[in-house]
């Protein structure tokens, strides 16, 4: 499974990537903004794509919607600490599947990980 990790703080990133890890053998790809998440997303074909809202550049809405247009199958959960009802529901009317808060908890992860191996 390739998963790509999109978060402007790397401290976020590794973090989550170790407990990717720990969970399920897995690819993992890294990007700093929206703007990378959109290239890396066309070029790596992400199986799931966590993302985050707030982010430089193009935030994480404006970055799924790009995804979402070209990609309509994109498995994207959005991740963010600023977890408001307007963000979840622009995030899932854009295609986004699922809305974790951050730190995101490894029994959630492990939850959002089986649901989305098998789609």
């Amino acid at each position: 499974m390739k998963i790509l990790l999109c978060d402007d703080s790397m401290t976020v990133r590794k973090k989550l990537a170790n407990t990717l890890l720990s969970l399920i053998p897995c690819e993992i790809v890294e990007a700093k903004n929206g703007v990378e998440a959109i290239d890396k997303f066309n070029f790596e074909k992400p199986d799931l794509v966590f993302m985050d809202i707030l982010m430089p550049e193009i935030d994480g809405l404006e970055a799924v919607a790009k995804i979402i247009t070209k990609h309509p199958a994109a498995k994207i959960i959005m991740l963010s600490s600023v977890g408001t009802k307007d963000n979840l529901q622009t995030a899932l009317k854009l295609g986004a599947k699922d809305f974790i808060q951050k730190p995101a908890d490894s029994k959630r992860l492990k939850i959002i990980l089986e649901t989305y191996r098998e789609a």
